[in-house]
């Protein structure tokens, strides 16, 4: 059964989703093996909703570290 729940986005960033997903599911106490195809379609959306979440925190936070890096060079070049 394919859902094809993932956005295109997702999908090119195969490999961050693979690492979320795998902590989403540990944190949630699901076995991430065969397993897995057992596990309910509603499940399986709470996880991607959670993992989506867990993407939009992490790139907001480095989206605030890049400009708190920036906030010092333009400083000294007002100076």
């Amino acid at each position: 059964m394919s859902l094809n729940l993932l956005t295109q986005e997702e999908k090119v960033n195969k490999m961050e989703m693979i690492s979320v997903t795998e902590e989403v599911l540990d944190a949630k106490g699901i076995e991430c093996d065969a397993k897995i195809a057992k596990v309910s379609e509603e499940t399986i959306r709470e996880v991607l909703n959670e993992v989506r979440k867990r993407r939009r925190k992490r790139a907001k936070q480095g989206n605030e570290l890049d400009e708190e890096q920036e906030l010092p060079i333009t400083s000294k070049i007002s100076d």
